[in-house]
């Protein structure tokens, strides 16, 4: 039996609840990916292993986790990047769901900067497009498709 195996013989059920109005089902608890953006800007909590990030998601999702919280903003990019080589190596239909937020937009020559809050549609449709270039995620499909519907 292989170490996966065996973590997935003793992961016990999450409770999962409906997520808004839509048909997702989520586990009450999920993975906050902040922390594994690492060091080198403005709202670090420091450095991190990107190994040991990667672990930490996979364990995670191993127990029945089924989604993940990450911002294009987390690490300037680096935490979805984390993110995407974690979920690489599990099957498509047993990744989580990655959801992500915007509206924040940090300066490229200056990564201590804190970031500034950006409302503007155009900003938001270049956030959302540039997360969907990063991880491939479930849950965007339905947001790409939203937007296309605009």
């Amino acid at each position: 039996m292989t170490i996966q195996q065996a973590a997935k013989s003793v992961a016990t059920a999450l409770p999962t609840r409906r997520l808004g109005r839509t048909d997702m089902e989520i586990t009450r608890a999920g993975f906050g990916a902040w922390a594994i953006g690492g060091a080198d800007w403005a709202a670090s909590w420091g450095a991190q292993d990107d190994r040991d990030s990667i672990a930490a998601i996979r364990h995670a999702v191993e127990r029945g986790i089924n989604w993940i919280d990450t911002a294009a903003v987390y690490g300037l990019g680096h935490s979805e990047e984390v993110v995407r080589e974690a979920l690489a190596a599990i099957p498509a239909d047993d990744r989580p769901y990655v959801f992500t937020k915007c509206g924040l937009v940090w300066d490229e020559k200056e990564r201590q900067a804190t970031p500034r809050r950006v409302g503007a549609a155009a900003s938001i449709r270049r956030e959302v497009e540039a997360s969907l270039k990063t991880p491939r995620r479930r849950a965007h499909r339905s947001l790409s498709n939203a937007l296309a519907r605009r």
